[in-house]
Protein backbone atom coordinates (compact mmCIF):
# COMPACT_ATOMS: atom_id res chain seq x y z
CA UNK A 1 0.00 0.00 0.00
CA UNK A 2 1.31 3.42 -0.96
CA UNK A 3 0.92 5.60 2.09
CA UNK A 4 3.83 7.92 1.37
CA UNK A 5 4.56 10.69 -1.13
CA UNK A 6 7.99 11.02 -2.75
CA UNK A 7 9.03 14.31 -4.32
CA UNK A 8 11.53 14.15 -7.19
CA UNK A 9 12.95 16.84 -9.45
CA UNK A 10 15.98 18.97 -10.15
CA UNK A 11 17.88 20.68 -7.33
CA UNK A 12 16.25 24.02 -6.57
CA UNK A 13 12.66 23.14 -7.50
CA UNK A 14 11.66 23.25 -3.82
CA UNK A 15 11.29 19.57 -2.90
CA UNK A 16 12.27 20.12 0.74
CA UNK A 17 10.32 23.36 1.21
CA UNK A 18 7.21 22.00 -0.51
CA UNK A 19 7.62 18.69 1.33
CA UNK A 20 7.56 20.25 4.80
CA UNK A 21 4.39 22.26 4.06
CA UNK A 22 2.70 19.31 2.31
CA UNK A 23 3.47 17.06 5.30
CA UNK A 24 1.91 19.60 7.68
CA UNK A 25 -1.25 19.89 5.55
CA UNK A 26 -1.64 16.09 5.24
CA UNK A 27 -0.66 15.34 8.83
CA UNK A 28 2.31 13.26 7.59
CA UNK A 29 5.90 13.07 8.77
CA UNK A 30 8.62 14.67 6.66
CA UNK A 31 11.80 12.90 5.55
CA UNK A 32 14.64 14.59 3.66
CA UNK A 33 16.56 11.74 2.07
CA UNK A 34 19.69 13.90 1.69
CA UNK A 35 19.74 14.32 5.48
CA UNK A 36 19.24 10.56 5.90
CA UNK A 37 22.28 10.00 3.65
CA UNK A 38 24.36 12.47 5.68
CA UNK A 39 23.26 10.81 8.93
CA UNK A 40 23.97 7.30 7.62
CA UNK A 41 27.39 8.23 6.21
CA UNK A 42 28.29 10.70 9.00
CA UNK A 43 29.42 13.17 6.32
CA UNK A 44 28.06 16.13 4.37
CA UNK A 45 26.86 15.42 0.82
CA UNK A 46 29.59 17.59 -0.72
CA UNK A 47 32.23 15.68 1.27
CA UNK A 48 30.86 12.30 0.13
CA UNK A 49 30.98 13.56 -3.48
CA UNK A 50 34.53 14.91 -2.99
CA UNK A 51 35.70 11.60 -1.46
CA UNK A 52 33.88 9.04 -3.58
CA UNK A 53 33.25 10.99 -6.78
CA UNK A 54 29.92 11.26 -8.58
CA UNK A 55 29.52 7.53 -9.24
CA UNK A 56 30.45 6.65 -5.65
CA UNK A 57 27.92 9.14 -4.31
CA UNK A 58 25.21 7.75 -6.60
CA UNK A 59 25.93 4.26 -5.20
CA UNK A 60 25.58 5.54 -1.63
CA UNK A 61 22.39 7.44 -2.49
CA UNK A 62 20.93 4.38 -4.22
CA UNK A 63 21.74 2.10 -1.27
CA UNK A 64 20.32 4.46 1.38
CA UNK A 65 17.14 5.28 -0.58
CA UNK A 66 16.47 1.66 -1.53
CA UNK A 67 16.30 0.82 2.19
CA UNK A 68 14.33 3.87 3.30
CA UNK A 69 11.39 2.96 5.51
CA UNK A 70 8.58 5.40 6.04
CA UNK A 71 4.90 5.44 6.96
CA UNK A 72 2.56 8.31 6.14
CA UNK A 73 5.50 10.48 5.17
CA UNK A 74 6.41 13.03 2.56
CA UNK A 75 9.91 12.17 1.34
CA UNK A 76 12.00 14.83 -0.39
CA UNK A 77 14.78 13.19 -2.40
CA UNK A 78 18.01 14.50 -3.84
CA UNK A 79 17.88 15.47 -7.50
CA UNK A 80 20.13 12.54 -8.48
CA UNK A 81 17.95 9.84 -6.86
CA UNK A 82 16.61 8.88 -10.32
CA UNK A 83 20.02 7.45 -11.25
CA UNK A 84 19.47 4.67 -8.69
CA UNK A 85 17.31 1.93 -10.22
CA UNK A 86 16.84 0.01 -6.93
CA UNK A 87 16.05 3.20 -5.03
CA UNK A 88 13.42 4.28 -7.54
CA UNK A 89 11.84 0.83 -7.67
CA UNK A 90 11.61 0.80 -3.86
CA UNK A 91 10.28 4.35 -3.61
CA UNK A 92 7.71 3.63 -6.35
CA UNK A 93 6.49 0.63 -4.33
CA UNK A 94 6.05 2.53 -1.06
CA UNK A 95 4.92 5.92 -2.37
CA UNK A 96 3.17 8.03 -4.94
CA UNK A 97 6.00 9.68 -6.85
CA UNK A 98 5.48 13.38 -7.62
CA UNK A 99 7.77 15.15 -10.09
CA UNK A 100 8.12 18.89 -9.45
CA UNK A 101 8.84 20.26 -12.92
CA UNK A 102 10.27 23.69 -13.60
CA UNK A 103 11.49 25.29 -16.85
CA UNK A 104 15.26 25.37 -17.24
CA UNK A 105 15.54 29.18 -17.29
CA UNK A 106 13.64 29.56 -14.02
CA UNK A 107 15.62 26.72 -12.47
CA UNK A 108 18.97 28.30 -13.42
CA UNK A 109 17.84 31.58 -11.88
CA UNK A 110 16.80 29.86 -8.62
CA UNK A 111 19.90 27.72 -8.24
CA UNK A 112 22.72 30.25 -8.28
CA UNK A 113 25.99 28.52 -7.33
CA UNK A 114 25.37 24.77 -7.53
CA UNK A 115 28.81 23.82 -6.19
CA UNK A 116 27.79 24.81 -2.65
CA UNK A 117 24.60 22.74 -2.78
CA UNK A 118 26.17 19.30 -3.13
CA UNK A 119 24.66 18.90 -6.60
CA UNK A 120 25.73 15.73 -8.37
CA UNK A 121 27.28 17.05 -11.57
CA UNK A 122 30.17 15.59 -13.52
CA UNK A 123 33.35 17.49 -14.33
CA UNK A 124 32.75 19.62 -17.42
CA UNK A 125 28.99 19.04 -17.34
CA UNK A 126 26.78 22.10 -17.49
CA UNK A 127 23.48 22.56 -15.67
CA UNK A 128 21.67 22.51 -19.03
CA UNK A 129 23.24 19.08 -19.78
CA UNK A 130 22.13 17.81 -16.39
CA UNK A 131 18.60 19.10 -16.98
CA UNK A 132 18.35 17.36 -20.37
CA UNK A 133 19.75 14.12 -18.92
CA UNK A 134 17.47 13.98 -15.88
CA UNK A 135 14.11 15.30 -17.17
CA UNK A 136 13.23 12.03 -19.01
CA UNK A 137 14.11 10.02 -15.88
CA UNK A 138 11.88 12.17 -13.67
CA UNK A 139 9.03 11.72 -16.14
CA UNK A 140 9.64 7.96 -16.35
CA UNK A 141 9.28 7.44 -12.59
CA UNK A 142 6.57 10.03 -11.85
CA UNK A 143 3.02 9.01 -10.98
CA UNK A 144 2.09 12.71 -10.97
CA UNK A 145 3.80 15.63 -12.71
CA UNK A 146 3.33 19.08 -11.17
CA UNK A 147 4.17 22.02 -13.41
CA UNK A 148 5.59 24.64 -11.06
CA UNK A 149 5.98 27.39 -13.65
CA UNK A 150 4.21 30.51 -12.44
CA UNK A 151 3.59 28.94 -9.02
CA UNK A 152 4.74 29.99 -5.60
CA UNK A 153 5.23 27.37 -2.87
CA UNK A 154 1.58 27.50 -1.73
CA UNK A 155 0.25 27.07 -5.27
CA UNK A 156 2.60 24.11 -5.84
CA UNK A 157 1.41 22.47 -2.61
CA UNK A 158 -2.23 23.12 -3.59
CA UNK A 159 -1.66 21.48 -7.00
CA UNK A 160 -0.15 18.39 -5.33
CA UNK A 161 -3.02 18.07 -2.84
CA UNK A 162 -5.57 18.34 -5.67
CA UNK A 163 -3.67 15.75 -7.75
CA UNK A 164 -3.65 13.28 -4.85
CA UNK A 165 -7.46 13.30 -4.50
Amino acid sequence: MKNNIVLIGMPGVGKSTVGVILAKILGYSFVDSDLVIQETEKKLLKDIIAEKGVDGFIEVENRVNSRLEAYRSVIATGGSVVYGKEAMEHLSEIATVVYLKLDYRKLRYRLGNIKNRGVVIREGQRLSDLYKERAPLYEKYADIIIDENGCDIEKTVQKIVESLK
